[in-house]
């Protein structure tokens, strides 16, 4: 194009210029091609637009027509640095589309990027945070998280929101120290880790969080964000620590235990080169694993270590399902009793409106940046 323009800028790329010389001087294209001593197609292409000045055209050009060198340099540098300016102004207002499916005081109030009103320098500070050169990115539905095309319910916001917690996460989990990776002292640790479902999270999360670090893994819980639908993250960074994270929605004792009990296995998974995800529901991910799978394992794992598979169907089996014998089942088997009914409540064995009051409700204080 012989110019280009936004609302502010108008670039006019030399071939402009040659073009009016060209009807001014009634020369057609073939005969200043013989002057440059090229072909029209190059004249043709540079009149357009199509292609830039290089130093032998500048040079052909001063000669041919009569002017400096100087003359077609500043031309042209002039063009590219304004072609610049525009594409850079475009791109910038293209990425607004996105921050603005994004709630950035979800990332102020994590401390993780400057706090402002401007939606220019909000782009900049979400494109640093996230490690990525324009917020387009997070559009992508194989960027972080491999959505199905198929999945018609997804939107747009979906993917952008997924993508930007996932890269959160990963940021955090950067930011934790951790030892290099052993699984075995990682087993080891389960019981006493187990026993903290009875305490408050701000005794447990301290100990939880210098446990798993011992052990190589780096736990973060982060905040919900709203439109994302991810629950639990885990990601090998290297061969020698792995991510485990958490979002602190609707964490009860129940979800929050058996959430982590479910992101554990899939740690011992060591699924080394992927992001397995743990989602509200079935949003529709593509994987180069079998997800369906890892996931009834994980779920499977976490039901039996949290309750105990064997104890469990004893207890089901004698049909009390009152609050006293529910409260004596988890005294016997050291588990908070929210556990107990939170899982009763998923098997249908009593209505999800039902001794609520024994599901304890955790609050997180939100990991800031170090």
């Amino acid at each position: 194009m012989r110019k280009i323009s936004n609302e502010n800028l108008i670039a006019f790329h030399p071939g402009y210029y040659i073009k009016k010389y060209l009807d001014d001087q009634n020369m057609n294209q073939r005969e200043l091609a013989d002057r440059l001593n090229t072909n029209e197609k190059t004249v043709s292409q540079l009149i357009n637009g199509k292609i830039d000045l290089d130093n032998r055209l500048i040079t052909g050009l001063a000669l041919v027509l009569g002017t400096s060198e100087s003359v077609w340099k500043n031309l042209n540098d002039k063009y590219l640095a304004t072609k610049n300016q525009i594409e850079e102004q475009n791109q910038l207002e293209e990425e607004k589309t996105v921050q603005r499916q994004l709630d950035y005081k979800y990332w102020t109030n994590l401390g993780v990027v400057q706090p402002t009103n401007n939606a220019d320098k909000k782009v900049f500070e979400l494109r640093k945070f996230f490690h990525i050169s324009n917020l387009k990115v997070l559009e992508n539905k194989d960027f972080l998280v491999q959505y199905k095309m198929a999945v018609s319910e997804i939107t747009d916001k979906n993917v952008i929101n997924s993508n930007a917690w996932v890269q959160t996460a990963l940021n955090m989990g950067e930011l934790e120290d951790a030892a290099p990776i052993n699984l075995e002292s990682l087993k080891k640790s389960l019981p006493e880790i187990r026993k903290m479902a009875l305490d408050a999270p701000t005794v447990f999360l301290p100990k939880l969080k210098q446990i798993l670090g011992e052990s190589g893994v780096a736990f973060v819980v982060i905040p919900n964000l709203r439109s994302c639908g991810i629950n639990g993250a885990v990601k090998w960074l290297g061969k020698d620590k792995v991510l485990l994270a958490m979002n602190d929605c609707s964490k009860y004792t129940d979800i929050f235990w058996f959430t982590f009990f479910h992101e554990i296995r899939h740690v011992f998974q060591q699924k080394k080169g992927h992001i397995i995800l743990s989602t509200e529901k079935n949003i529709g991910l593509n994987s180069a694993l079998d997800l369906e799978a890892l996931e009834k394992d994980a779920d499977e794992f976490a039901k039996s270590y949290l309750i105990g598979k064997i104890q469990y169907n004893e207890f089901v089996a004698k049909g009390d399902f009152s609050k006293r014998a529910i409260e004596e089942f988890s005294k016997e088997n050291q588990i908070s009793s929210g556990i107990a009914v939170g899982q009763l409540q998923r098997d249908k064995y009593i209505p999800v409106n039902r001794l609520n009051n024994l599901r304890q409700k955790y609050s997180f204080a939100a990991d800031k940046s170090r």
